[in-house]
């Protein structure tokens, strides 16, 4: 453990500052200042000698979070690096961009502040980016077996990773110009800034990953003939089909998926020429959605120069204290304040959204709201409540419903669930024997920690697959869901 009376001594929960908000809409950088080493330790000294770290169960990755805290404590930060990695491929992502379930059931969390692990976590690895400790580790022997993976968001990448270190010939195959996923177009680059991907997949291309970007498979290579020319495929496309929003005017000139508003920003912030950008420049922007995307779509709109932003989402407001119906160590749905909330705009719950009203151009010039109300279970708007919101630029931040589904059906012909995901077995094979699924593509839309979770477990059943046994971690199944459900 760390220090025996650090959660005594150190009672009070400290992040890294944000840096001033009207310093940071200047520019695309990264919200977050760097933490001090002493604040850091401090933090990682507040984990406690608790007896069953439940922290373990509430992450996905299983990540030993008590031992890279007191290393981190002791300032053996390549020790701590590599007990990072001993589970989690890429904490450099999950640091950043996930919501640390862990942290939801920390022990110490029963009655204090729980310990900020997913902080502690981000500075190992910037650290150990910082001193050279991370480093390629290629197989020593190459089994001679070959893996297409399709999709290079985290869910791919771990997978490949895992795979290329098990001496297999893996090559990831990506639509996109560049390698990354939602990772490189979905997340904007004050959440993550894309030198991180870089500085990974320079590592993963030293270890023996091969990458094919620019390349979609069941258009410019059939599924089918993937399938022929490898001895495995690993399905990990994501569930990027977006929930669509059927009310009157949907067609109007001016609402837009927010994905394809996200893509464009980080394609014009890579230096790309993109013609007609959806921007929020000079505009009255509406947000509906109430996610992380849609908090994605905020920050966008204020650094682009929107005249006003305002989120509708159409359920009440989360409590702001662990509700009674969540008690720990379950991971409580809490009202929470992101950075792009902090930077300007309206947030309103029980909003439904009833039509889009266009202007004498066929624009949208406006949402109509009305309350939420429930009946019989359902979110329904009230009759005699609605209003007009002023709107040039609507974004939809709605979910999503599953992997685009038209070639795997007619190529592979692969069967889809009920709720649209691909269907697997406990070992993420689906019925066309070497094809597997991983991540969102068989999951639906979950968080980047899964994903990796899942991508890691995928390789080991691949691996198993193609060698009759494996070494590799196996850390969940498809069925293993969180604390929280």
């Amino acid at each position: 453990m760390a220090d025996p009376k650090g959660f005594l001594k150190t009672q009070e929960r400290e992040l890294p500052k944000r840096r001033p908000v009207s310093v940071r809409l200047m520019d695309w950088k990264e919200v977050y200042e760097q933490q001090q080493s002493g604040e850091l330790k401090r933090q990682a000294g507040r984990c406690m000698d608790c007896g069953v770290p439940f922290c373990h169960q509430g992450c996905p990755l299983g990540n030993l979070i008590p031992e890279w805290n007191d290393l981190t404590w002791r300032d053996e930060g390549r020790q701590a690096s590599e007990r990072l990695h001993a589970t989690n491929n890429f904490p450099e992502f999950t640091g950043r961009l996930c919501p640390a379930p862990c942290e939801s059931s920390c022990v110490l969390g029963i009655n204090q502040p729980p310990v900020t692990i997913k902080q502690v976590e981000v500075s190992i690895i910037d650290a150990a980016f910082q001193n050279g400790w991370v480093t390629p580790h290629p197989p020593e022997r190459l089994t001679g077996k070959t893996v297409a993976v399709v999709g290079s968001g985290p869910a791919g990448l771990a997978a490949a990773q895992q795979l290329t270190r098990a001496g297999h010939t893996v090559a990831v195959y990506e639509r996109e110009d560049r390698i990354g996923g939602l990772l490189r177009y979905g997340i904007p680059d004050f959440k993550m800034e894309k030198k991180q991907i870089e500085q990974r997949l320079a590592q993963m291309t030293a270890e023996g990953t091969r990458f094919r970007a620019g390349v979609e498979i069941g258009r410019d290579i059939a599924w089918d003939d993937l399938r022929a020319r490898y001895d495995a495929v690993v399905v990990a496309t994501g569930a990027t089909v977006p929930r669509d929003l059927p009310v009157p005017g949907r067609d109007l000139s001016g609402v837009h998926f927010a994905m394809d508003y996200l893509v464009q920003q980080n394609k014009a912030g890579a230096g790309d020429r993109v013609d007609d950008q959806i921007s929020a420049e000079g505009k009255h922007v509406v947000v509906l959605g109430g996610g992380d995307t849609g908090a994605d779509c905020i920050g966008t709109a204020h650094r682009q120069g929107a005249l006003s932003v305002i989120n509708l989402a159409i359920g009440q407001q989360p409590p702001t204290e662990r509700p009674e119906s969540q008690p720990w160590p379950m991971a409580p749905t809490v009202f929470e304040v992101a950075s792009a909330h902090e930077e300007g705009g309206e947030r309103v719950f029980l909003a439904s959204t009833v039509e889009f009203l266009r202007n004498e151009v066929g624009e949208v010039r406006a949402v109509r709201v009305a309350e939420t109300e429930y009946l019989d279970g359902r979110r329904v708007p009230k009759s005699g409540t609605e209003r007009e919101v002023p709107a040039d630029l609507v974004l939809l931040a709605l979910g999503f419903t599953g992997p685009e589904r038209d070639e795997l059906e007619a190529q592979l012909r692969l069967p889809f669930d009920a709720k649209g995901n691909l269907e697997r077995d406990a070992k993420y094979q689906t019925t066309e024997p070497g094809v597997f699924v991983t991540g969102d593509a068989g999951r639906g839309q979950s968080l980047i920690v899964w994903a990796i979770a899942e991508g890691r477990a995928t390789a080991s059943a691949v691996d198993a697959y193609l060698e009759g046994t494996t070494v590799l971690p196996f850390p969940v199944k498809p069925t293993d869901r969180p604390i929280s459900v």
